[in-house]
């Protein structure tokens, strides 16, 4: 069998809005329809019948991104009826998941022309209520929020694995002796970072904003924040003196879609344009779930390796930045990587983590990057909660 080259046409995203922010207003079905609609309006010459596939990555799927929301999203873009779409879930993986299940149908030879992509209404993401065991109860009954971590867990797993998420990061916070005061000059530098990409105009290639909604940027990016204004931020998840994790170095809750147009040979001929970069190779890892947040330490291994590449090879390095102490203790077992290549334009703590779409958000991120630099070898990279890390090799 002959493995096909598979190219990145396009990467688009919305600006990333903030929980009950300006995107709040807006359903994840239209969302993802939007960016699905803005690469096909990006790329004229493409016929949207010859589109194979949407693929879409959504962390929930409880509420208005139900019933398929790929296939929703394809209908409601006015995309022909004979495009199909299918969902998929890793988590915080999930729209990297959606980009590498795309790739390998397109290098396989299975679709020419595939939109894969994520998406995620944090604020948005409903409480649930589970059916009684007998019908009519007579007590009260227990909602549960859908819009991050554990819920109805099950008795079975173990005390240890199911912590909340920020506890993870304390946890790897002890493991590698990661500081207050690290975690925070990590979360001002992923800000200042992002402010000056967003000033110096380097997003404008990749962001389409929604019609409608007065959001041009991403909405929780802190242009004038400071080390002592995150530092007077108390601990989320342990008490005062014995917890690091906080408001200010931790990603926040989001609202966002993003969306790649990935074509073989044949299907690059159809859109008449040059690609971005080329995608190479993946690679996904598990690891204890109380410690998801090393997840991509293995996966990032693994996948350059597969790549023949090393980390001195990279031109950038997109890594989601879950928590500030969950990227430095990736950062510190990956001694030889150079810490300048990482998130050169600012990471999620500063840009927003709307789960489902954070993964296509990088990929097409590392996209835009190796072409804005002619050539190069990129990397994206996620932890997963439950254990998990997933990795994506690009080049150009």
């Amino acid at each position: 069998m002959t493995i096909r080259d598979v190219y990145v046409v396009d990467a688009v995203r919305t600006p990333i809005g903030k929980f009950g922010g300006a995107l709040s207003s807006v359903r994840p079905d239209d969302l993802a329809a939007h960016v699905v609609r803005a690469l096909v309006d990006r790329t004229p010459e493409l016929d949207p019948a010859r589109i194979d596939d949407v693929v879409l990555g959504a962390a929930n799927g409880a509420g208005e991104d139900n019933r398929d929301v790929a296939r929703m999203a394809a209908l409601l873009a006015g995309l022909p009826v004979t495009v199909p779409g299918v969902t998929v879930n890793r988590l915080c993986g999930s729209g990297l998941e959606a980009v590498i299940q795309a790739a390998r149908a397109v290098a396989l030879g299975d679709a020419s022309i595939v939109v894969a992509g994520g998406v995620e209404s944090m604020s948005r993401a409903p409480w649930v209520l589970q059916k009684p065991e007998r019908a009519f109860p007579a007590g009260h009954q227990q909602l549960h929020s859908t819009t991050l971590g554990w819920r109805m867990t099950n008795p079975a797993m173990p005390a240890e694995w199911t912590v909340p998420l920020g506890e993870g990061a304390e946890l790897i916070a002890d493991k590698h002796a990661i500081t207050r005061e690290a975690q925070d000059a990590f979360a001002l530098e992923s800000h200042r970072k992002a402010a000056r990409a967003w000033s110096e105009g380097l997003y404008d290639a990749e962001v389409v904003p929604y019609a409608g909604v007065e959001l041009v940027r991403d909405e929780c990016v802190r242009d004038n924040t400071s080390l002592e204004a995150l530092g007077r931020l108390r601990p989320s998840f342990r008490k005062e003196g014995a917890g690091t994790v906080t408001a200010g170095n931790a990603s926040p809750l989001n609202d966002g879609a993003a969306a790649l147009l990935l074509v073989d040979e044949e299907g690059l001929r159809a859109t008449g344009r040059e690609p971005l970069a080329r995608i190479r190779t993946s690679a996904v890892t598990g690891i204890e779930p109380q410690l998801f947040g090393l997840g991509p330490v293995e996966a990032v291994r693994r996948a350059l390796a597969k790549a023949g590449r090393g980390f001195a090879d990279l031109t950038t390095f997109e890594l989601n930045e879950a928590f500030a102490a969950q990227s430095l203790g990736c950062l510190a077992e990956w001694p030889e990587l150079d810490p300048a290549v990482v998130n050169p334009r600012g990471g999620a703590i500063a840009i927003g983590h709307p789960l489902g779409a954070s993964g296509a958000r990088l990929a097409g991120s590392v996209a835009h990057q190796l072409a804005a630099a002619g050539s190069g070898t990129g990397l994206a990279a996620l932890c997963i909660g439950v254990g998990q890390g997933l990795a994506l090799v690009l080049e150009r």
